[in-house]
């Protein structure tokens, strides 16, 4: 038995399992006091519904996923559109040390990906799929290499490990992301900002507080923003893909939002209204971590439980040390640095939404970080898959893949 749903039923079930989530993160002391995401609340839970209503019944959900893509290139546009380049050329410094922190991590990640396989008997190749290529690269990158190493090494299993270690990957990250910065936070007795909220509750990650509350006007002027962003982001992500270099949709539409943001606050042209920026970006990611996690199927990846467990357990200790120590003492040992570490966490395991949606969490209950939430996007949308390729390149030229010709 199917239960089929177009894109508009699709969205409106995201809805529901949205508000189911934040439901069970109001009411169960132990999710709200860990930061767990609202959407990784709901979406996992369903997706474990759903998992065992085909594993026991045979009933399937089929979801059209059409309005996934645009979710996240909106909160990718509301990013750039509350990038301030002032701010950023402050905090350039800190984009460095970031940056220094992920590569010193993706080559950690791949070291214990290939120690823990190799300990198992199992493929090394298996390793780097359990380490950056599916944790810090997602199931785009893990598929890409997946289907190189079935090609080249005949490695059975390679695709089912990569999309199982990059999906359950993507719910670690959201979970332990919140507890990471928390106990960051209470442990070093942080100071924490000064905490001003819209007339929706939401957090200002910037000095909004002088701005008029959102209205019509104000909505729709940021929502034709974020489509411009995400119209021309495309159009030039085709035309860069074509005469330069391939590089993510959610880059150029970031790209976009940031010159649409800085030639506004310089010259007499209407800027967008921050707090309706910041309300579209948090529908938007809201929504794409809901649906991406919706449509898991869980029960897939049962056959492969023990080792996909072994191979998880090792990255999750690696990364819970590395954030709490590493990244912590890197990124300066203050509030935005603990932020930052609850993002590092999502952003390692996860994705980049993931991340941000750790960062939200924590500061709906901390207070802003606004340096965190351009240090982060930024490198998601653009330096991580450098790194992550180059560093992946360097592995495979390791004697004991056999690759090095």
């Amino acid at each position: 038995m199917s239960l089929d749903f177009d894109p508009v039923q699709t969205l409106g079930f995201s809805v529901l399992i949205l508000y189911l989530g934040n439901f069970l993160t109001t009411r169960l002391r132990f999710l709200s006091e860990n930061n767990i995401p609202t959407p990784v609340v709901g979406g996992f839970l369903f997706a474990l519904l759903a998992s065992f209503l085909l594993g026991n019944f045979n009933i399937r959900f089929g979801f059209d996923m059409e309005m996934k893509a645009p979710m996240m290139l909106a909160f990718f546009s509301c990013v750039g559109l509350g990038a301030d380049m002032r701010m950023l050329f402050k905090g350039g410094r800190h984009l460095l040390l970031f940056i220094v922190a992920c590569l010193l991590f993706l080559l950690l990640q791949d070291g214990i990906g290939l120690m823990t396989a190799l300990s198992l008997d199992m493929h090394p190749l298996i390793g780097l799929l359990s380490g950056s290529i599916t944790l810090s690269g997602g199931h785009a990158t893990g598929a890409a290499y997946a289907q190189q190493f079935i090609e080249n090494s005949n490695i059975a299993g390679a695709m089912e490990m990569a999309m199982a270690v990059a999906t359950l990957g993507l719910i670690l990250g959201g979970v332990i992301g919140g507890p990471v910065a928390g106990r960051l936070i209470k442990k070093h007795n942080i100071q924490l900002p000064v905490k001003a909220e819209d007339e929706h509750g939401i957090v200002l990650q910037h000095d909004d507080r002088g701005y008029t509350p959102i209205n019509e006007d104000t909505f729709l002027l940021a929502f034709f923003y974020v489509l411009i962003c995400i119209i021309f982001g495309k159009m030039i992500s085709l035309w860069f893909a074509e005469n330069v270099m391939m590089l993510p949709d959610i880059f150029w539409s970031m790209f976009v939002g940031v010159i649409i943001r800085n030639i506004t606050i310089h010259k007499r042209l209407p800027s967008a209204h921050q707090p309706s920026v910041d309300l579209i970006g948090n529908i938007g990611l809201s929504l794409f971590l809901v649906m991406a996690l919706m449509s898991l199927n869980l029960w897939g990846m049962v056959s492969m439980a023990v080792p996909l467990l072994a191979l998880l357990a090792a990255q999750l200790l690696g990364m819970i040390l590395f954030a709490s120590y590493i990244t912590w003492h890197i990124m300066g040992r203050d509030y935005n640095a603990a932020i930052i570490a609850g993002g590092h966490c999502g952003f390692g395991l996860g994705a980049t939404p993931t991340a941000v949606a750790n960062m939200s969490a924590l500061t709906r209950r901390f207070g802003p970080a606004p340096q965190a939430f351009i240090v982060v996007p930024l490198m998601g949308a653009f330096f991580i898959d450098l790194l992550n390729a180059s560093v992946i390149q360097l592995y495979l030229m390791l004697p004991v893949f056999g690759l090095n010709h």
